[in-house]
């Protein structure tokens, strides 16, 4: 009888936690938890990626689907290319203002004011320190969907790359985190379509890949906005 109680109480708080994630699972039967940046398994054929690397080693996959797990040093961002004391957030800002900069203590590397209008929520600012600059297609998300295999001089590029940069208000930027398009759209709906299309875009120019669950649920905005998946 004791054992039984105990079975239930251990399987009733294994259902609670299962329910307690958001979201689709992908093709291995689990999902990442983009609070905590571990995967987690929902399925009994599940293969966490961890073991998924260990078996790689035994048996190759001609196309792994996970060689790392997503770490934000790896992808150098923010960087001074042309020496010219202005990094990529810099440059993003100065080329994206409605109006000529400003710069702080007048050195001409890093903007304080200008003029941007941000399309996640149609309102403009004026001071540079109330923007994030937003990487469109999230470096983790890259990750997670064939950038893991990339040498650091491409997700170097990827991370820099102005057409996947714009400046953005800061909270909404920390809200959408690392979510793709089928979690998370931008609250200026009137934004949706140019924003799926610029996403689809960029995956499809880097050669990362959609998951069929996140194809599945992205369709009626595609089919709406008449974009290809």
């Amino acid at each position: 009888m004791v054992f039984r109680i105990f079975a239930v109480v251990v399987l009733g708080g294994w259902v609670n936690v299962v329910l307690s994630h958001g979201g689709g699972l992908d093709h291995h039967g689990g999902h990442w938890d983009r609070a905590s940046g571990s995967y987690h398994c929902h399925r009994s054929s599940c293969t966490p990626p961890q073991r998924q690397m260990h078996l790689s080693e035994v048996q190759p996959d001609p196309q792994p689907r996970f060689s790392t797990l997503y770490d934000r040093r790896e992808w150098p961002h923010w960087i001074d290319s042309d020496g010219d004391c202005q990094d990529t957030r810099a440059e993003v800002l100065i080329q994206t203002s409605e109006v000529a900069v400003k710069f702080k203590r007048n050195r001409g590397c890093n903007v304080s004011h200008g003029r941007w209008t941000d399309p996640y929520t149609d309102r403009t600012f004026t001071r540079a320190a109330d923007l994030d600059i937003d990487h469109l297609v999230p470096l983790a998300w890259a990750h997670g969907h064939g950038g893991s295999v990339w040498s650091r001089e491409r997700k170097r590029l990827f991370a820099n790359d102005p057409a996947n940069l714009q400046p953005v208000e800061a909270s909404i930027n920390r809200e959408k985190g690392s979510r793709g398009p089928d979690d998370w759209l931008p609250p200026n709906r009137g934004y949706h379509c140019q924003y799926l299309s610029r996403f689809v875009g960029i995956v499809r120019n880097y050669q990362l890949r959609l998951e069929t669950i996140e194809v599945q649920r992205l369709k009626p905005l595609a089919r709406r906005c008449q974009i290809r998946l």
